[in-house]
């Protein structure tokens, strides 16, 4: 500034406006100078970046000019300028540095936060990244930027080292800890979901405590969002993942098929020896005929070898129609498309209840998509029950209004008949 105060003195200004109007002078050449290089690196250093990664094979240069890094970059240039500078305003360098300085860390900050954020980005264009996603370290590598930006910020503006300001933080760390414990509490579980393999973006899951049953779309530091089959979001702490339990669904994803497991509750009552119409009716059964009369020797066989007479049905062994309906039920499921032949097929008796005899069908369907599953699973059990009756079951329901509306019916009936 001493060259253009001696040129004003010499044009003939006294001291005091030779000052004031040097300082001025050089306040608006500064502020020239910035807006100057500012409009260089952005509209032709930038330009120039620009096309460059536009007309290259890569591809993650273009995430890193999606989030801005260099447009954030080009923002040092001015600050370095003023800071350069400062020297010339004598009694005020020191402040003018130390804002110049604050200013670059700042910058510094968004510009490495932003290189954070692309590095996820171009993580999450590989498959591995569904995973192992690392979007919660990516997220605790922000806190420890903010708090040491913080630190070295603090640093400057005190003029001690930021290793002085460090050493008095430990103090605090009890308050540290209880401000940052959700974060502190989600990267270990981060660490333990990823680790483990528990669960990952796109897996199905299903937590009833948090109303959860969904698809995982988003597994971050301190919550996994998950979009429920009705379209809602619910958002689930991380460590909740951790300490207490869950259903994940990928495994039968993964397998191909979805499990089938469901019983046709059968009315005791209706349960007896087959009747030879019965078993002829059987025979001309598609999936029944070499079931039918494999059984018929087999037991034939059974009874001559041990002698059992006959002519009382309870001697010996014979044909059931809950015995043939398992059987058909199974045959049935054989040769069902949607039935995946590979996995485990049966069909089996649980203990009676007060609500009849379970048969249970437990099989697996050649998909895992959910509206394809309930449709293969409704139109076996529509078959099922429509075909019971041909084997002289029946399906045990509770009375309804038209069961009693009936039988009083007919006991009024009776009555009159009397």
């Amino acid at each position: 500034m001493g060259f253009i105060h001696d040129y004003l003195l010499e044009s003939g200004f006294d001291d005091v406006w030779a000052d004031y109007l040097a300082l001025g002078i050089l306040i608006l050449a500064i502020i020239l100078l910035c807006i100057i290089a500012n409009f260089i690196t952005k509209k032709v250093v930038m330009r120039f970046i620009t096309h460059i990664i536009n007309n290259n094979k890569y591809k993650w240069d273009n995430i890193l000019l999606e989030r801005k890094v260099f447009h954030k970059l080009s923002h040092v240039v001015p600050a370095i300028i003023i800071h350069y500078f400062a020297t010339s305003f004598t009694g005020f360098t020191g402040i003018i540095q130390k804002f110049a300085v604050l200013y670059i860390i700042i910058v510094a900050m968004s510009v490495i936060n932003s290189l954070l954020n692309a590095l996820n980005d171009i993580y999450q264009t590989y498959e591995i990244s569904k995973v192992r996603p690392i979007k919660g370290y990516i997220q605790v590598a922000k806190i420890v930027l903010f708090i040491i930006g913080t630190i070295i910020i603090i640093a400057n503006l005190m003029g001690e080292s930021p290793v002085i300001i460090l050493s008095g933080i430990g103090a605090l760390s009890a308050v540290l800890m209880l401000i940052f414990r959700d974060s502190i509490l989600g990267f270990v579980a981060g660490v333990q979901l990823s680790g483990n393999d528990m669960v990952r973006v796109g897996d199905w899951i299903e937590m009833p405590k948090f109303g959860a049953n969904g698809d995982v779309i988003d597994i971050s530091l301190n919550t996994v969002k998950v979009q429920n089959f009705d379209r809602t979001i619910t958002m689930i702490p991380s460590y909740a993942l951790i300490s207490d339990s869950f259903i994940n669904w990928r495994g039968m994803q993964a397998s191909g098929g979805r499990r089938l497991k469901r019983s046709l509750l059968i009315d005791t009552t209706s349960i007896s020896f087959c009747s030879p119409e019965l078993i002829e009716k059987c025979k001309n059964i598609h999936y029944l005929q070499d079931y039918i009369i494999d059984r018929e020797k087999e037991i034939t066989n059974f009874n001559i070898k041990n002698k059992f007479d006959r002519s009382n049905s309870v001697n010996g062994r014979a044909l059931t129609n809950i015995g043939v309906f398992r059987a058909y039920i199974g045959n049935y499921l054989q040769n069902h498309p949607g039935i995946n032949k590979e996995s485990t097929l049966m069909v089996r008796q649980l203990e009676p209840t007060e609500n009849g005899l379970p048969l249970e069908i437990y099989a697996f369907a050649n998909t895992t998509v959910w509206a394809q599953y309930e449709t293969i699973q409704s139109d076996i059990f529509d078959h099922l029950f429509a075909v019971a009756p041909e084997f002289g079951i029946r399906i045990f329901q509770n009375p309804s209004g038209d069961d009693l509306k009936t039988a009083l019916a007919n006991a009024g009936n009776n009555e009159t008949s009397k």
